[in-house]
């Protein structure tokens, strides 16, 4: 009798991964995302200044976006399931510290210190690992993953508001910080470097590595990219596009009460840019994988200075809803195409060093805009002009865009 033994054809892991990375960042940034729910009662309970609030989480914005760099790095060597469990332990603990805190010193520790190390863990190797494991479809990946922290920005906000009106801001923190970190460790097991190490190809097809010439192994160092021209643009697009950034969900609220809006309404403001932000990753991710990267960031690009023209503008609130919508749209678009774009241009090999390094430079602008926003509305006494000069920083942006490689499509 003879016996043959047939290969059985493993299923494409790569939708778990992408499955695992959306609950990452969806959880880690529902409860950054909501932060603003608790400070109010914080503020009430402790008598602590908001204002030191406010720095302590500015910093924490900051530092988390500088340690992705080295977030990243790791990534890269010991793959994303160590990097990602052990975010979550700092995550939860820094939160943790937070809502046990009885001085805001032991605050300034647990959400400048500790809670950053752990968010760090989470936007970079998260993303790092889903463009490695696809090719062809790689931007509808990367907007299915990146997806979960829009998501969050619209729901988490709302159950967080519900849990401090029922049980008080330390236990609503408690929680949600417990939670998700339970959330991240088990998701951080799903993840995988990469696909040949299990055995596999990028999108789950057989000859890819022949049909596009791009195995894993090959790609520039972070090195070799730090002396590409191509590095440059991409950093100097983000860096001004970033320094904007936050601008529209610092301020966006007070502007609409200056323009006669009462706070409840004010405040859907960021629902709408939550919604178009959600929108705008899941459309503009796919759409990259057609038109290419370079088009797509254009376009994104272009669509938030347009919206930051419209924000400057508004004298109510029927402009400055669809300025608002189109921001999300274009901000959440834009940086879907950030890591397929690194991906694209610079191999597979060292992607979470390379998008690490970048969104570590780039990124931490985003905890300047607010603040260069806020002053220029005390010497000026309005936010039109903090809204108009986003617009020109993405406009500059938009020119920089332009001198992308044509070939930054799908390799």
């Amino acid at each position: 009798m003879v016996f043959s033994v047939q290969p059985v054809e493993q299923r494409f892991f790569g939708w778990r991964i992408v499955s695992a990375a959306f609950t990452v960042l969806f959880v880690v940034y529902g409860i950054q995302f909501s932060f603003g729910t608790f400070v109010g009662d914080v503020v009430k309970d402790t008598g602590w200044s908001e204002n030191r609030l406010q720095l302590i989480f500015a910093i924490y914005i900051g530092l988390y976006s500088a340690l992705s760099a080295v977030s990243g790095w790791l990534t890269d060597r010991l793959g994303p399931r160590p990097i990602v469990a052990v975010g979550a332990l700092l995550l939860t603990g820094g939160y943790l510290l937070w809502a046990t805190a009885n001085s805001l010193m032991v605050v300034a520790i647990g959400m400048g210190v500790v809670a950053p190390l752990g968010m760090s863990c989470s936007w970079v190797p998260c993303n790092a690992t889903v463009v490695r494991w696809f090719v062809l479809r790689r931007g509808l990946a990367t907007a299915i993953a990146t997806a979960g922290g829009s998501l969050a920005n619209i729901l988490v906000p709302p159950i967080a508001a519900v849990l401090v009106s029922a049980y008080g801001w330390r236990i609503a923190i408690l929680s949600m910080s417990i939670a998700g970190g339970i959330c991240m460790l088990l998701s951080s097991i799903v993840l995988e470097r990469d696909p040949e190490g299990i055995g596999q190809q990028p999108d789950g097809r057989v000859q890819m590595a022949l049909d596009f010439g791009q195995d894993v192994g090959e790609g520039m160092t972070p090195a070799e990219a730090w002396r590409n021209q191509n590095y440059w643009k991409i950093f100097g697009m983000y860096a001004l596009t970033f320094i904007a950034v936050f601008v529209p969900f610092v301020h966006g609220v007070q502007f609409a009460q200056s323009l006669g809006a009462s706070l409840q309404t004010a405040s859907t403001v960021i629902s709408a840019i939550g919604i178009g932000g959600l929108v705008g990753r899941l459309v503009m991710g796919p759409v990259s994988d057609r038109i290419g990267r370079k088009n797509a960031v254009m376009l994104a690009l272009l669509i938030e200075t347009a919206s930051f023209v419209g924000m400057a503008g508004s004298n109510s609130l029927w402009l400055l809803y669809p300025s608002a919508a189109a921001f999300g749209f274009a901000y959440g678009g834009g940086v879907v195409v950030f890591p397929p774009l690194v991906a694209d241009l610079f191999g597979r090999a060292h992607a979470g060093s390379i998008v690490g390094r970048i969104f570590a430079t780039a990124g931490t602008m985003a905890a300047i805009g607010p603040y260069a926003a806020q002053m220029l509305h005390d010497a000026l006494g309005s936010y039109r002009w903090p809204f108009l000069l986003s617009g020109m920083a993405n406009a500059l942006a938009f020119v920089l865009a332009m001198g992308l490689p044509r070939q930054a499509t799908n390799p």
